[in-house]
């Protein structure tokens, strides 16, 4: 007993003192004045439950990566200037066509690059179907990324295919993101690394500095063919992906199928995330190759914690602003931060159209339910929501007038725009933009509005849900 009352006289002190610490951090640190005031009370008063959430919740930036970055110059930076060397000798390069243009090529960190073709794919049988067919052709390498990979029939056919590549003589380089793959057992790794697939999981809690970032993640989608042909979207890996879910139904997503030199730009975005995980560089082909029948414009944003800026809010509060006539945005979550909702909001007062497609059946509960909170901010104005009633939306598209159209991993909510490392491929190409188009206007056939009476009628635990679950939405 005595012992105890000592180890308490010992470690109270000395936790109240870490809480103060902690408080003056976050003072110093919090992204807003709001966040610091909430993080210093709860920590000066409550230490004991708060200095482990702060650890894990507290911090904006991921220090492993930004680090990194400080030493990219020598490491891979020479690819980024003899790329832009090249695209300036085969004149491949485009200018931005209007002064917010510039603004989206200043946060890509990359260049708008022509000569382009892409095939959008709708759902995931399609995607799937494009992308094993690419997988069976590879001659060189093969790069595989993505957030969430399982250990079921999607992918153990993916597991297949590329252990089957390896025994062909080609290189496969394969990384997941530690978090989102936190399901896939051992042996699935085992089984490729001992076929000879090189495979590495991206660690946000790698180094000495990360051990509680839990909160980041690497939510990017990727595969990159021969350095020739690369995908980007929605989907990950997994039976509910290609439809193969009861709970779910029909998996509404979206891919892209790319190739052109704007390829290039999505493999650096892979070596760098590789770079990071392995403190390795693989030799690959950085020849930009323009596609003979493509004729179209594509930036490639890539965004994540260890940006200088908020790369991500930034970008969607960009073509936000330089909507004219329509901004249509489709995301499986609606948790917008005060910048992209008062950019939505002033959108609609100089007469845009603004569509927000969401989906009508919850994956995630907390994010769904901190949804309806919205509504009494977005409906009165002149937002239009709709929920998908045709099975579970998770696709990332948004379509800017006549302008550009996007597809990628990034969510319309505070986790993508501040926390997950995500990938935007941004196309201007007129038949582009109007497959983009048809492709949004059958999902809103198959959608209903949302009344403001959704949420009004409720009863009050509904609200009061509502408004806890919102509580949560910096880190949602």
């Amino acid at each position: 007993m005595d012992l105890f009352v000592t180890f308490l006289a010992i470690a109270v002190p000395i936790i109240e003192i870490l809480g103060i610490l902690a408080a003056v951090h976050a003072v110093m640190n919090a992204r807003t004045s709001q966040g610091a005031i909430a993080w210093a009370i709860a920590l000066v008063t409550l230490p004991f439950i708060t200095l482990v959430l702060y650890a894990v919740f507290g911090r904006n930036k991921f220090h492993g990566d930004v680090n990194l970055r400080s030493r990219r110059e020598a490491d891979t930076h020479y690819i980024v200037d003899t790329l832009q060397r090249e695209a300036r000798e085969k004149s491949l390069m485009r200018a931005p066509r209007s002064e917010a243009g510039k603004a989206l090529v200043e946060l890509a960190d990359m260049p708008i690059l022509g000569f382009n073709h892409s095939q959008l794919l709708i759902d995931g049988q399609e995607t799937f179907k494009h992308l094993f067919a690419d997988i069976a052709a590879a001659r060189h390498y093969i790069l595989v990324q993505f957030y969430i990979v399982k250990n079921d029939v999607l992918g153990g056919k993916l597991k297949t295919a590329l252990i089957q590549k390896v025994r062909e003589g080609v290189k496969v380089f394969f990384l997941y993101d530690e978090i989102g793959s936190y399901k896939l057992p051992a042996s699935y790794l085992r089984d490729l690394q001992q076929a000879g697939v090189h495979v590495s999981a991206f660690h946000s809690t790698r180094g000495k500095t990360n051990h509680f970032q839990l909160n980041f993640r690497n939510h990017r989608k990727v595969v990159v063919i021969d350095g020739c042909c690369a995908y980007v979207g929605g989907h990950n890996v997994g039976d509910e992906y290609v439809s193969r879910h009861s709970r779910f139904g029909r998996w509404r997503d979206t891919h892209v199928r790319i190739q052109g030199p704007v390829v290039q730009s999505i493999q650096f975005c892979f070596l760098e995330d590789w770079h990071w995980a392995t403190q390795q560089i693989p030799d690959l082909d950085w020849e930009l190759k323009p596609e003979p029948a493509g004729n179209e414009d594509a930036l490639l944003i890539a965004s994540g914690p260890a940006d200088p800026l908020e790369t991500c809010g930034l970008m969607f509060t960009q073509i936000i602003h330089m909507a004219e006539e329509r901004i249509w945005i489709a995301s499986p979550y609606f948790v917008p931060d005060l910048q992209v909702l008062g950019a939505l909001k002033l959108a609609v007062l100089r007469g845009v159209d603004v569509r927000i497609l969401l989906p009508a059946k919850p994956d995630h509960r907390t994010v769904y339910l901190a949804s309806f909170s919205y509504y009494p901010n977005t409906l009165p104005v002149g937002i239009k929501l709709y929920r998908y009633t045709a099975g579970f939306l998770h696709q990332k598209v948004f379509l800017v007038d006549y302008q550009c159209a996007a597809v990628g991993t990034a969510n319309l909510d505070n986790r993508s725009f501040r926390l997950n490392f995500e990938m935007t491929f941004l196309n201007f190409d007129a038949a582009f933009i109007k497959a983009v188009e048809d492709m949004l206007m059958a999902d809103f056939d198959h959608s209903r509005p949302v009344k403001l009476e959704a949420y009004t009628r409720r009863h009050f635990f509904f609200k009061l849900a509502v408004r806890s679950a919102r509580l949560f939405a910096p880190i949602l």
